[in-house]
């Protein structure tokens, strides 16, 4: 009976739909609810934030003074749109511009600047370096909450180069445009090309095709400055300079297996024993014993660690002697280590007595753990002491001057995002890196123009990219004799943010004055 019932059921609710009217009246009720939908999807649309794909801008000006001379500039907050080859809109990227007009009738360089992450928004070097704003810190110490210390800043380079500070996309206000999906740009070749595209784009619009250009990365964006100054060589955009500030250029070097990365460090530990006064024979300048760390790094700690386990128990025990004599580390801590000290086991150990611990970007910097006995340390203390400082003070004066938007600030890209290290970077010989070494791009760039000129800018106590590292990257280049003086170091007792110093940033800003000054002779 059950089946006889639902198949006469069945037959009748066939027959309605057959019937024309039954059809409309089902028709229009699917488009009612259809139209609901939409209109629904609209107000919620309405209410999205999302970055402009009309480029948008808001200026000030301003002045400042610097040794003595009155600047006048203009500031701007705006977005640049990224397109793709068809023109569809496909990202935009947020900046704030410090421009100058000229005053002796030549071109005045544009400097691009960029943090690193990857993924990390451009605040650190926007409100602590070399803007014509900054925060004012009395580093090694955390700072404190508002009211924000922003002054003028006597060691802005403003009176050398115009300054545009970038935001990485995903980071900052920088945003991927309609479907676009965050995986275009994560990466290390496709973040390359989204600062490429958003360089040209601003040289373009602000007609600056015929001015000296420069790029300055700090930390990731070393790697990303020398593939970018490739990239942009490539494209038909030669640069005048590169800097690269806190570097590490070739990723390889923290591989499992190798010593490299022990050796490159070293003379950090050393730098930073002499800081916290941890050394017996303890030179006058933290220049000298970072010497004597790096002759003993290039010569008997690299053989005791290329013999690996074939190493005689007294060798053994006078590299440990020697290692000692330079970190203030015991022996016998060290020969139970294997003479291969990790970053964090140095960060535990040095202050371990003092039931302190040491920073990673900054090794001045002392923390406090709650497991005294552990032997990594809990947090960076070099880190957390500084960051709402940056964020706040940086909101605070878009807000003044009138830059609106409903988007969030996000410090970095990598929240709740998938960046592709593997199969990532494509280099100039063709070849495709399972490990990121941008110095091929970097030395590829520089004999196919021989007139780029870099500059490494590192901190004694920056434990995040020592710079020692970055010496054995960037003089295994192995350039011509003639280009090797396009190549320079600088070295301030800061760490990875040098800037945070202020008799450091100082310094910088000289060093970087007369950098300028020689690339316009």
């Amino acid at each position: 009976m059950t089946v006889i019932h639902s198949a006469f059921t069945l037959s009748l609710a066939l027959l309605a739909a057959s019937t024309p009217a039954f059809a409309q009246k089902e028709s229009n009720a699917k488009s009612a609810t259809e139209a609901k939908a939409a209109k629904t999807a609209e107000d919620v649309a309405a209410n999205w934030t999302t970055a402009p794909v009309i480029e948008a801008k808001k200026s000030r000006t301003g002045k400042v003074t610097v040794g003595g001379r009155t600047i006048g500039y203009t500031e701007t907050a705006g977005t640049l749109t990224l397109r793709d080859m068809n023109g569809k809109p496909t990202g935009s990227i947020f900046y704030t511009a410090y421009t100058a007009p000229s005053t002796n009738g030549k071109r005045r360089p544009v400097t691009f600047l960029y943090n690193g992450g990857p993924g990390s928004s451009t605040l650190w070097l926007r409100m602590g370096s070399f803007a014509p704003m900054r925060v004012q810190t009395n580093e090694p110490q955390a700072v404190a909450p508002a009211p924000f210390p922003v002054t003028a800043n006597e060691d802005t380079l403003i009176g050398s180069t115009d300054m545009v500070f970038l935001d990485a996309m995903g980071a900052g206000y920088s945003r991927p445009l309609g479907d676009t999906p965050a995986s275009d740009f994560y990466g290390f070749d496709k973040d390359v090309d989204a600062f490429a595209k958003a360089i040209t784009r601003y040289v373009t619009i602000n007609k600056r095709w015929g001015d000296p250009k420069y790029i300055f990365g700090e930390s990731y964006g070393t790697p990303r400055s020398a593939a970018l100054a490739y990239k942009l060589e490539d494209q038909g955009m030669a640069l005048n300079g590169v800097i690269l500030l806190s570097s590490i250029m070739n990723y390889g070097v923290r591989q499992s297996g190798l010593d490299v990365d022990f050796i490159g460090l070293f003379p950090s530990y050393a730098a930073t024993a002499w800081y916290h006064n941890r050394i017996a024979d303890r030179p006058a300048d933290v220049a000298t014993i970072v010497e004597q760390a790096r002759q003993f790094a290039n010569g008997p700690y690299s053989a005791a660690l290329a013999k690996g386990s074939d190493i005689t128990p007294a060798e053994m025990d006078s590299v440990a002697q020697q290692m000692s004599r330079l970190t203030g580390l015991s022996p016998d801590f060290i020969k139970r280590a294997n003479l291969r000290i990790s970053l964090s086991r140095f960060r535990k150990e040095l202050l371990r007595d003092n039931r302190t611990t040491i920073g990673r970007l900054d090794s001045r910097y002392t923390g406090m753990d709650d497991d005294a006995a552990g032997d990594r340390p809990e947090y960076d203390a070099s880190s957390t002491g500084i960051t709402g400082l940056y964020v706040g003070s940086f909101l605070e004066r878009l807000s003044d001057m009138g830059y609106d938007t409903d988007l969030t600030y996000r410090l970095s890209a990598r929240d709740g995002a998938d960046w592709k290290w593997e199969l990532s970077h494509k280099a100039p010989d063709g070849s495709t890196q399972n490990v990121v070494d941008s110095t091929t791009d970097l030395s590829a760039v520089m004999r196919t123009n021989p007139h780029l000129r870099v500059i490494a800018l590192n901190g004694y106590y920056d434990m995040a990219t020592p710079f020692f590292a970055t010496e054995q990257s960037l003089k295994h280049m192995m350039l011509e004799p003639s280009l090797q003086k396009n190549l320079q170091f600088k070295y301030y007792e800061s760490g990875h943010m040098i800037y945070l110093n202020p008799q450091s940033l100082h310094q910088m800003r000289l060093d970087m004055e007369r950098y300028y000054a020689e690339g316009a002779r």
